[in-house]
């Protein structure tokens, strides 16, 4: 069989991989413990669930509109008022199957072969491979780590070319954590109206906050902005509901037409049942939103504390999200058993093989000083976790 040149140069996603290799091992009897997914491991809540039910006893089981029920558009459109201060009409939102989905479809209806795409690192694994498969070329920023990984327009003016067509901005940013401040957007903002390339922003962890930031969205930094800007987001991170595989895009009306027109040749509506679901969560009852939000923050403050504490490991203090991305480097070049680690995916090697923990290499997120730890998952799993962590550091030569 001849497999297409497109497919033989896609990389995997790291992150699902390694999540994998936890419950294969979990399989075969051996205790590991899972860090690597980005998945909550909270319950969807009930009264998102009772209205999933509702929907199938309704026989709501059909094909939809491709780009989703007006009930859902309004919904987003009711969130989108009620957290950042933005108006949207149904005909500048679209629904997709997750917000892997809205992503893709950005990328597929803006960028032709060469264009190019400027994507800040450390950056979330899909970022560049979705690029690339449109047959776009990804540009990287590499932010700095003493700096609090912050993204400037100085960064980023001297690599916009007449071939720019996107920013990438994740804030907060899976997987560093790192969210931006209204006057380091404003100045992005700025520069793509000044040069005439969109912002995709990447709202997904915006309800997952701590430390009094505040989130702010692109879209909301005046007229100029609002026009260049491409809202992505998803319910998957703070309704605890991946499975569902509910997205929305926000932004112009000629992009969100082009995007229905290719959602319609790939996937048609999403799931009508969790486009119902969908309804309730942004409408409905928000308190277990901050619930998980001040779980997640619990579970935080332990682990950057248990990190910095360990030798050879510095961690940054996200303000986002439910990662660390500590930096290992200063374990880098140590041995164990006549095996030297010499960097992010030897080290993750290690920790699997000696620590019993599956982590994800940092050289997949563009920074290989790091690993990713997920959060997303038990207080006792952590403080499991990050005993076995230590002990197993103790062991490096």
């Amino acid at each position: 069989m001849s497999i297409s040149q497109r497919a033989k140069n896609l990389t995997p996603s790291a992150t699902l991989a390694v999540a994998a290799t936890a419950r294969r091992l979990k399989a075969q009897g051996i205790d590991v413990i899972g860090f690597g997914a980005g998945e909550p491991d909270f319950d969807t809540p009930d009264h998102i669930k009772d209205a999933a039910v509702q929907a199938i006893r309704e026989g709501f089981t059909k094909y939809t509109a491709t780009g989703g029920i007006d009930e859902l558009k309004d919904a987003v459109a009711t969130k989108l008022k009620r957290d950042n201060g933005l108006t949207y009409a149904r005909d500048q939102i679209l629904i997709s199957c997750g917000g892997k989905h809205s992503l893709f479809n950005v990328f597929q209806v803006l960028l032709d072969p060469g264009d190019e795409v400027i994507i800040p690192g450390p950056y979330w694994v899909s970022f560049p491979e979705q690029v690339k498969l449109v047959g776009g070329k990804p540009v990287f920023i590499s932010t700095n780590e003493n700096e609090g990984f912050r993204l400037r327009r100085a960064q980023v003016e001297p690599l916009v070319t007449a071939r720019t067509k996107i920013l990438v901005l994740n804030s907060p940013c899976n997987p560093t954590g790192a969210a931006l401040t209204r006057t380091e957007l404003q100045g992005l903002a700025d520069l793509a109206a000044e040069r005439g390339f969109y912002i995709l922003s990447d709202e997904t962890y915006e309800a997952l906050i701590y430390g009094g930031h505040q989130h702010v969205s692109p879209a909301s930094l005046g007229e100029r902005a609002y026009g260049r800007t491409i809202l992505v987001s998803s319910l998957s991170k703070a309704y605890a509901m991946t499975g569902w595989r509910v997205g929305y895009t926000a932004g112009p009306k000629d992009l969100i037409k082009a995007m229905d027109g290719l959602q319609s040749q790939q996937t048609s509506n999403p799931t009508s049942i969790a486009q119902r679901a969908g309804v309730i969560a942004l409408t409905g009852p928000q308190e277990t939103v901050e619930k998980m939000r001040a779980e997640f923050d619990r579970r935080r403050r332990y682990i950057v504390e248990r990190l910095n504490a360990m030798p050879g490991v510095r961690c940054l203090d996200p303000q986002g999200a439910f990662y660390v991305f500590p930096n290992v480097s200063g374990n880098y070049g140590k041995q164990f058993e006549g095996n030297t680690y010499k960097n992010s995916t030897e080290f993750t090697t290690f920790l699997l093989e000696v620590g019993r923990i599956a982590v994800v290499p940092g050289v997949e997120f563009g920074s290989d000083s790091h690993i990713r730890i997920s959060y997303a998952t038990s207080m006792a799993s952590i403080e499991k976790g990050m005993d076995r962590m230590v002990e197993a550091i103790k062991k490096l030569q």
